[in-house]
């Protein structure tokens, strides 16, 4: 594994995992009630958010390469008159 792809899967789940640690830790230190376990249950919030923010990061990229081959393969419809994979005319 290379190190950029060890660091993506680190920011990608390593990071949401930590914060939502962190945050039910607070919340069993606080005990369920005041400051600190609000806070705990903040961070996991933001834990939530990351992870999500990632996905739908993920997503987009996956749908701008499903754009892609259909505009390549609409190119190649124009230059042969039928579509990739399917036999000439």
């Amino acid at each position: 594994m290379t190190r950029s792809r060890a660091g993506l899967l680190l920011l990608r789940y390593g990071l949401p995992g930590l914060l939502m640690i962190a945050g039910a830790v607070l919340v069993a230190i606080g005990g369920g009630k005041g400051v600190v376990a609000g806070a705990g249950v903040v961070i996991a919030g933001i834990a939530v958010m990351v992870w999500m923010l990632n996905w739908l990061f993920r997503m987009s990229l996956s749908s701008n390469r499903d754009r892609d081959r259909e505009e390549e393969a609409r190119q190649y419809f124009t230059e042969h008159g039928h579509w990739p994979g399917e036999e000439g005319p």
